[in-house]
C-alpha cells in the first residue's frame, strides 16, 4: 500500500493558551470550580506544556462554555463533515485523484455521533460514487488513524479496491467538559479540532515522494481501559484522562515497535524519521526516555502539538505531513498512535 496523497484541515479560528485562560476567568463555570481545579487550569494553560495555540470550531471562546448536549451535538454535526471534507479535498488534490476514482472511504471519529455516519456527508460533499464502500469507525480515540489505515490496507491487499480514502476527524470542542476532576480539567487544556486524510493505493503515484506501508502491529490492553476513555454523564462525553497515560503510552509503544522491527530484522537505529502521536508534552518525554530518542527525533510531533494541541486521531496525519514538507531523510520511518482501550498501533513506512 502506498500513501499517494495527504491533506489536513483545521477551523479558521486559532486561540492562544493565554486567551483560553482569560476567557475561563470570566465564565460562570469557573467560579463553580474548587480552588485546586482553578489552580490546575492556570498552571496547565500558562506554563509551558508544549502547546501554544489550538484551532477550535468556535466563533468566540465564550461558546466553549455552552456545555449542553444539544449545543455540543450541533457543533459536531456542523463542523465534523466540513473539516473531514476539506482534508479529503486537499489529499485528493495532492494525489491527483478525482473523487469518482475512490472505491472506499473510511472515516474515524470519537467526539460525536451521526447516523448515517460521516461517510454519508463526506461522500455527498465530495461527489463520491453512489456505490463507494463507506465505513464509519468509532470508539478508537486518539489511536484511530492506524486501524483506519490498516483497514484500507486490507481492502487493497484483497484487491477489493484500487484507491481508498482514509479520514480521521475530531471536533474535540464538542466534547469539552468542566468539573473538579483533574483529568477533565487537563483535557480541556490540551485538545484541538482538526481532520487528516490520506489517499491510499496499491501502486505509487508519479512525482513527489514515495511513501510505502510495509508492516504494522496493534496491541490492546483492556485491563488499562479506565486509564483513558470517554464516559457519558448527563448526555455529555466526558474524557477520562489519568496520570498513568504517558507511562502506558511509552510502554505499549515500545512493545509494538520492537514487534515490527523484529519481524523485519531492523534495529531502532535504522529508523530515519519518527511519526509519533503526541498526547501531550509528558507523553513525548516518556517516549524519549523509554525508546531512547532525543528532541530532534520528536521534533515534528512537538511542532504539531505546539501549533494545534492534541488533535486526537488526526494527529499523525499532521506529523507525517510535517516530516514530508520538511524533506526528512528517506529510508525507514516509524509511525505510531495510541489511545483509548488502552490501545497502541504502529506502522513501518519506507520513504524514498
Amino acid at each position: 500500500m502506498f500513501v499517494v496523497g495527504l491533506g489536513t484541515a483545521v477551523p479558521p479560528n486559532r486561540y492562544t493558551q493565554a486567551q483560553c485562560w482569560e476567557a475561563l476567568q470570566g465564565a460562570a463555570q469557573f467560579a463553580q470550580l474548587d480552588r485546586r481545579a482553578r489552580t490546575t487550569l492556570q498552571r496547565v494553560l500558562l506554563r509551558d506544556n508544549g502547546i501554544h495555540t489550538r484551532s477550535l470550531a468556535l466563533d468566540s471562546l465564550h461558546e466553549v462554555f455552552d456545555i449542553d448536549p444539544d449545543t455540543l451535538h450541533r457543533r459536531f454535526a456542523q463542523h465534523a463533515p466540513a473539516l473531514a471534507s476539506r482534508a479529503a479535498v486537499n489529499a485528493l488534490q495532492q494525489a491527483g485523484v478525482l473523487p469518482p476514482a475512490i472505491d472506499a472511504v473510511i472515516i474515524s471519529t470519537c467526539t460525536g455521533y451521526l447516523c448515517p455516519g460521516l461517510t454519508s456527508y463526506v461522500a455527498e460533499r465530495l461527489g463520491l460514487r453512489p456505490d463507494v464502500l463507506a465505513l464509519d469507525l468509532v470508539g478508537q480515540g486518539c489511536g484511530a488513524a492506524l486501524p483506519n489505515l490498516r483497514t484500507a490496507e486490507a481492502l487493497l491487499s484483497a484487491k477489493r479496491c484500487e484507491t481508498v480514502l482514509s479520514v480521521c476527524v475530531e471536533v474535540c470542542s464538542a466534547a469539552f467538559y468542566l468539573d473538579n476532576d483533574p483529568g477533565v480539567i487537563v483535557s480541556a487544556c490540551l485538545f484541538g479540532d482538526g481532520a487528516g486524510a490520506a489517499v491510499l493505493a496499491a501502486a505509487p503515484n508519479h512525482g513527489g515522494r514515495r511513501v510505502e506501508w510495509k508492516a504494522a502491529h496493534s496491541l490492546i490492553s483492556p485491563a488499562e481501559r479506565d486509564a483513558l476513555r470517554f464516559e457519558q454523564r448527563g448526555g455529555l462525553l466526558r474524557n477520562i484522562l489519568t496520570p498513568q497515560v504517558p507511562r502506558l503510552a511509552a510502554q505499549h509503544a515500545e512493545i509494538v515497535l520492537d514487534e515490527v522491527l523484529g519481524s523485519q530484522r531492523l534495529s531502532r537505529g535504522e529508523i530515519s524519521a519518527w511519526i509519533w502521536h503526541a498526547g501531550g508534552r509528558k507523553v513525548l518525554e516518556a517516549l524519549q526516555e523509554t525508546i531512547g530518542l532525543n528532541a530532534a527525533d520528536v521534533r515534528w510531533s512537538s511542532q504539531v502539538l505546539s501549533e494545534f494541541g492534541n488533535l486526537s486521531s488526526p494527529f499523525v496525519y499532521f506529523v507525517l505531513q510535517a516530516a514530508l514538507q520538511d524533506n526528512a531523510p528517506g529510508g525507514w520511518w516509524w509511525m505510531s498512535s495510541f489511545g483509548a482501550g488502552f490501545s497502541c498501533h504502529g506502522a513501518l513506512l519506507k520513504v524514498a
